[in-house]
């Protein structure tokens, strides 16, 4: 599957959220239960093609580009928050008539998960959560380790200067950081996510989990510099109940970089 292939066969259309409405990329295949899957920062819902077959042959996948990533909008004077991606997922699962679904999350995606988890356990969120499966984020915002440019990025003076002048060979450094050694990706991979990235100029904005009655699935990338082991080990001090995989090679992306391994634990996960 190529880029190309992912975006053709998704739609990009107008959701309303508190903030406005909002054209957002969707895309869904398979048939069966959902399973919805959240992406990461700084890239999109393509995250998941890897593994995205594996999911489609025993569930119909939801997936979609958050508000500021992918093909979605990307309006550049906006505060975003993290309620507000949830409510957008509100508004996507609305939109296709879901009432029960699977959780599949990686990275910026963990963070909204555990909103939309909240608001399940609040009783508000209108939707059944029958899984959620956590790959590599901030579950303990705490432990969060940022790259540099990440915290860049935050800076209300530095970031906008900084991301006018990221370009596709700084991101694919910056990137390529948080992958495993082993397990670097092709330029070609990297500049299919940088081109997610830079969709509608999207590098100029870049600037109650532990008593969930879910289940609760992780599948950890242990070498991540960002939230690897060191975010594994208050998990399962924590959560020692869940059904966690610690993969010893891999780094921040466990879809990407050893997508095989990832497919095995979800089809379990799923069936």
């Amino acid at each position: 599957m190529t880029l190309g292939d992912w975006y053709a066969h998704g739609t990009r259309a107008p959701l309303r959220v508190a903030s406005g409405s909002w054209a957002i990329f969707t895309r869904s295949d398979g048939r069966g239960p959902w399973c919805t899957l959240f992406h990461g920062f700084p890239t999109s819902s393509w995250d998941w093609h890897a593994v995205w077959p594996a999911i489609v042959a025993r569930r119909e996948a939801l997936a979609f580009d958050f508000l500021g990533f992918g093909d979605s909008d990307k309006p550049r004077n906006h505060t975003y928050s993290i309620h507000e991606q949830a409510d957008l997922a509100v508004a996507v699962w609305r939109r296709h008539a879901v009432t029960h679904t699977d959780l599949v999350v990686h990275d910026y995606g963990v963070s909204v998960a555990q909103e939309i988890l909240a608001r399940h356990a609040e009783g508000s969120l209108g939707v059944e959560l029958m899984s959620v499966t956590f790959l590599n984020g901030g579950v303990y915002p705490d432990l969060h380790r940022p790259q540099p440019s990440q915290l860049m990025l935050l800076d209300p003076e530095q970031g906008p200067k900084l991301a006018d002048l990221i370009t596709a060979e700084t991101f694919a450094r910056a990137l390529g950081a948080t992958y495993a050694p082993e397990r670097q990706p092709s330029i070609a991979e990297l500049g299919d996510q940088w081109h997610t990235v830079a969709m509608h100029d999207g590098h100029r904005i870049g600037h109650l989990l532990e008593t969930t009655r879910v289940p609760r699935h992780f599948i950890w990338g242990m070498l991540d510099p960002v939230s690897g082991a060191h975010m594994m080990a208050r998990i399962a001090e924590r959560m020692p109940d869940a059904d966690i995989v610690r993969l010893a090679d891999v780094a921040h992306w466990p879809q990407l970089e050893d997508p095989e391994t990832v497919r095995t634990h979800l089809e379990r996960i799923l069936r």
